[in-house]
């Protein structure tokens, strides 16, 4: 079912309507013999310098602008970064919204979708607790649920992405994408279809998509690690999984401390400021836990900066 609602021409029709109100971000190339690897150029895919600080905005929007919105406005549950993201939205299209974030949620997401004017929820140890508790609250408002992950138009929203990049970069072989929910990959894997090799990395903590696969379904993981408030749902969505299980090559797990390092090596080398979630990609690549073969032409996708964290110390 999921294959048949996102394809590449419903891709394209989200990506015309949400194109005015999002950026297309900068590609960064770089060498990895500059992070003290073997010589390798990398193109960067900076969706860290989106709005609100994540590629989450895309699939807000993909919302915002096609599904009908209430009286009540818009409701969400987020690790922070989706929130932050229909916070944004919300805010630009004059729609009322309720954010809800477990108390994981770190206090520079939580800033964000308070500066939005969004009235934010802390509520639960982790994603699902914020979940089921925005799910009570559209029930009892009649708010309109925006799921980050596991909804339609918040896979085509992300889809846009994928387009992006292929505009952005057609010879890539490979493409490194972090995942939590599956959102971002399923959409991205959709728009390709096997064109180019996806491969998600995902924290030794939350393996959501890794115990997917082994267990041929979506099943509850770990909610563990630095990247709990992004990488952590407990499971990932039913509709990006047989686009994942199609498109995506395998998943690679990485420790918390392969993404401190990728964290500090990103800003220490390039400047670049990336959240624990948002260095994951970057971080199976510079760890060796991903081994390029001679030649191959890889992008890595950098896609969340929400973070008060600059030195890394």
């Amino acid at each position: 079912m999921a294959a048949a609602i996102i394809t590449r021409e419903e891709i394209s029709r989200t990506e015309e309507l949400i194109r005015p109100h999002i950026r297309h971000t900068p590609v960064l190339w770089a060498d990895m013999a500059d992070f003290g690897a073997r010589p390798l150029a990398i193109a960067l895919k900076l969706e860290c310098l989106q709005h609100s600080g994540s590629f989450k905005a895309r699939g807000a929007f993909g919302n915002l602008l096609t599904r009908p919105v209430p009286e009540a406005g818009v409701v969400a549950a987020s690790g922070g970064n989706h929130g932050a993201a229909v916070a944004y939205a919300a805010m630009k299209l004059g729609i009322p919204a309720s954010i809800f974030v477990p108390e994981v949620t770190s206090e520079a997401k939580a800033k964000r979708i308070r500066d939005y004017h969004a009235n934010l929820v802390v509520t639960g140890a982790r994603y699902a607790d914020a979940l089921a508790a925005s799910e009570h609250f559209a029930k009892e408002t009649g708010a309109l649920p925006i799921h980050a992950f596991d909804q339609p138009e918040t896979l085509l929203g992300q889809g846009t992405l994928g387009a992006e990049i292929e505009n952005d970069l057609p010879g890539i072989d490979t493409l490194l994408v972090a995942v939590g929910g599956g959102g971002l990959i399923g959409g991205i894997a959709a728009w390709f279809g096997g064109r180019i090799r996806i491969v998600a990395v995902e924290p030794e903590g939350a393996p959501t998509l890794w115990r997917a696969f082994a267990a041929g379904a979506p099943v509850d993981a770990e909610t563990e690690g630095i990247a709990a408030d992004s990488l952590a749902p407990r499971r990932v969505g039913e509709l990006m999984f047989p686009i994942a299980r199609s498109f995506v090559e395998g998943s690679i797990l990485v420790s918390d401390d392969d993404i401190r390092a990728a964290q500090r090596a990103l800003w220490d080398k390039i400047r670049i400021v990336a959240e624990p979630g948002g260095a994951a990609a970057f971080a199976a690549l510079l760890s060796g836990k991903y081994s390029p073969a001679a030649g191959e032409r890889i992008a890595v996708l950098v896609c969340g900066a929400n973070t008060t964290a600059v030195n890394f110390d």
